[in-house]
């Protein structure tokens, strides 16, 4: 399933994903520090929702009270239940 997140309290503005079941692929943030941004997508892809949760929720960014890894960890979790909830209907 194709995901689209829009983030808030980042340089990021949005985040597209997929997701299949658990795992999330095809990570792709639009604006913020495009080395981070590439970054993240990389070592993620492939990896399971919690795997990312646990290595990326909570992350701050200066004096941010997030970041765009906490941002990513947010927006698994919302496709994760959406796709889950999808298909109980």
């Amino acid at each position: 399933m194709k995901y689209t997140y829009m983030t808030k309290g980042t340089c990021s503005s949005q985040i597209d994903l997929e997701i299949n079941g658990n795992i999330v692929t095809n990570v792709k943030f639009y604006g913020g520090c495009n080395g981070n941004l590439q970054a993240i997508p990389a070592l993620i892809d492939g990896m399971s929702v919690d795997w990312i949760e646990e290595r990326c929720k909570d992350i701050k960014c200066g004096f941010k009270n997030t970041s765009c890894a906490d941002q990513l960890a947010h927006a698994i979790r919302e496709a994760y239940e959406a796709q889950n909830s999808a298909s109980e209907n």
